[in-house]
């Protein structure tokens, strides 16, 4: 029989491979995270009619002659190149940008995938759209994550961020210059344990400044705190609080002297952080509860005395009443956000992504996922943003699939496939002239 007749069903049944290949691609060209894939060809063994000769003392060498014997698939190659990515908006649409796959489990085994639509299930727990727990680092109750180990993620509806006690406030911005010194003179100077009805309060704060903030105790409840300055000498202002007595009046009790050079900064080597020891009740007379006292540093490191207005205020203040969980957000590290309904945000855990040296390796399972193949490599987990790609929220990555690219394949595998079929009818005809030799 010819040997063009089984060249031609060797191209035959590439071809074939070949349209499968792009019909795949074609049918998930809406597929989230699909990465399409291409065939690519090498001739078959070629047989030896005659072999080489080298050359003589009088003849020069002669090359081989081969007839081949038709072709076969060489690859089917998964192509990684990165998809476009589709905004929708939805806070648990995940996109990765960037090289990184994100890792599913379904309690037994691990898969990667792109796609990034991701859902909560009945108890909080993250999950893609066919109910595998998706892996990262969770976090405990004080927002602290734990990267020793991988573990599902989880974001409890109405889970609660306990109360927690204010310690440290800040302050910030200037005190005027200019401002006239308090003393015995003009009878405005607070001395410490001195009480102010609502007059001598106003008379002294011509030379200084109050500031009232809320300070939470250990039970979550607010109390009005109100700090007080003075400016005493021309580089010295002296700190205290208001403590609320009897009849609208305060009994003002001192902190210290914050101590300013001729920049009109903090003088170095001089304490402008000082600490507040009360009991709740003294802030808010009246309250009955049970929390622990309050231990609070007040810093007035970073507060200016030039001759502009005073314009001091505060910069930071800790503390938090209880709060309930209301929404969250994913940041691009991966770093899930949870907000809750006293304004606090805490981190509630970090999605993983994991790498591979050869992600063309991998081994396609269906459902969007990916397993680890002998020539994958192990899989290198991390998080966004350090050798990985980052975390778009609110995106999902589309397929890469290009559809003009695509057909123009579909021709040319179509074009190969008639010419091989005129190869085999060609032989037929040959065979049949043979045949017909003998009449």
């Amino acid at each position: 029989m010819l040997r063009s007749m089984y060249s031609g069903i060797s191209g035959l049944k590439n071809f074939q491979t070949k349209l499968d290949v792009i019909g795949n691609n074609i049918a998930n060209v809406n597929t989230y995270g699909f990465k399409k894939s291409r065939v690519t060809f090498k001739d078959m063994i070629s047989q030896q009619i005659q072999g080489a000769s080298s050359p003589q003392v009088n003849r020069g060498g002669t090359n081989p002659k081969q007839v081949g014997l038709g072709s076969q698939v060489a690859t089917i190659d998964q192509i990684h190149t990165q998809g476009s990515l589709q905004t929708t908006g939805r806070s648990l649409d995940l996109g990765i940008s960037g090289d990184g796959f994100f890792i599913v489990n379904d309690g037994q085994l691990s898969y990667y995938t792109r796609a990034g639509n991701f859902y909560l299930d009945s108890n909080g727990y993250l999950v893609n759209a066919d109910g595998l727990y998706v892996q990262g680092y969770a976090a405990d109750a004080a927002g602290v994550i734990d990267y020793s180990q991988l573990s599902r993620l989880r974001i409890a509806a109405g889970s609660i961020i306990a109360p927690s006690a204010t310690t440290n406030i800040t302050f910030k911005g200037n005190l005027y210059a200019n401002t006239e010194i308090a003393d015995a003179t003009n009878g405005r100077l607070f001395t410490d344990g001195a009480t102010l009805d609502a007059k001598k309060l106003k008379e002294g704060l011509k030379s200084g400044a109050s500031l009232t903030m809320k300070v939470v105790d250990s039970l979550g409840n607010r109390h009005d705190l109100q700090i007080v300055l003075q400016k005493i000498s021309s580089t010295e202002w002296q700190a205290g609080y208001l403590l609320p007595a009897n009849n609208d009046q305060y009994t003002f009790q001192s902190l210290g002297n914050i101590t300013f050079n001729t920049k009109g900064e903090v003088e170095e080597n001089t304490d402008a952080s000082f600490t507040i020891n009360l009991q709740p009740q003294q802030l808010t007379p009246g309250y009955t509860g049970n929390a622990q006292p309050l231990n609070i540093t007040v810093d007035f490191g970073n507060v200016t005395q030039y001759g502009s207005l005073s314009t001091i205020d505060v910069d930071t203040i800790n503390g938090n009443t209880e709060g309930f969980l209301e929404g969250f957000n994913v940041s691009s590290a991966g770093e899930i956000f949870g907000v809750y309904s006293n304004g606090q945000v805490q981190l509630l855990g970090q999605i993983a992504l994991a790498n591979f040296n050869n992600p063309e390796g991998l081994t396609k399972v269906g459902e969007n996922l990916y397993q680890v193949s002998n020539n994958s490599g192990v899989p290198n987990v991390g998080i966004a943003g350090q050798d990985m790609g980052t975390i778009n929220g609110g995106t999902l990555e589309m397929s890469n699939v290009d559809l003009s690219e695509e057909f123009t394949e579909m021709i040319v595998a179509q074009r190969g496939f008639q010419a091989n079929t005129r190869i085999i009818t060609t032989s037929d005809e040959i065979l049949q002239e043979l045949v017909n030799l003998k009449r």
